[in-house]
């Protein structure tokens, strides 16, 4: 019997060792970007964004958790504004800070996690003229720890963060379409039966 327990231990250590050189040999950086077309400036888009008051309106994050606890600090918008958050078990517990903005271009964010993990990561805005709409790209990157990667290769960090920010940009996108609409763009849509 004890010989067999210790088979046993030595095997899922075997195994335990295999992981973590598997895991080892796997970036330890990270990037998650997702786009999209917006019909409307620059402009008009920026400060949905360099206002964190603003971007928790479209964020797919605060629908998860209606309830979580919200406090803004610093400026009213810009660098150095800062949201923190305590939710469940969607969206856990941490704070972002706009580390740099250049407008109607690009926002900078600092995003540290505390619970379910702590991480560090840096979020990115590129908000770039297409015509006459805009292409918006939200981007995240960052370093994994061990313990990180590990998470990875049992969760697919890419398809449920990338999700996030399709459905985050969906609502950006909504959001900024239908308040640049024009009378002559509702009459028209009215006339194609896309009212």
């Amino acid at each position: 019997m004890l010989k067999t327990a210790l088979f046993i231990v030595l095997g899922l250590g075997v195994v335990v060792a295999g992981v973590l050189a598997y895991v080892a040999t796997q970036p330890d950086t990270f990037r998650i970007a997702r786009s999209t077309r917006i019909a409307a400036p620059p402009e008009a888009i920026f400060p949905l964004i360099n206002d964190l008051r603003k971007f928790a309106t479209w964020s797919p994050y605060d629908r998860k958790d209606p309830d979580m606890k919200r406090i803004f600090s610093g400026p009213d918008e810009g660098k150095g504004q800062r949201y923190d958050w305590d939710g469940d078990g969607n969206v856990g517990k941490g704070w972002l800070v706009i580390a740099e903005t250049s407008a109607p271009s690009r926002i900078v964010i600092d995003l540290n996690m505390v619970r379910p993990m702590e991480a560090k990561n840096l979020v990115t805005f590129t908000i770039e003229p297409a015509g006459a709409a805009t292409n918006v790209t939200w981007a995240m990157e960052g370093r994994l720890s061990l313990v990180a990667r590990v998470v990875h290769l049992c969760f697919d960090m890419e398809r449920m963060v990338g999700g996030d920010f399709e459905a985050g940009l969906a609502s950006l996108k909504a959001t900024v379409e239908g308040a640049h609409t024009t009378p002559s763009q509702q009459g028209q849509d009215s006339a194609d039966g896309r009212s």
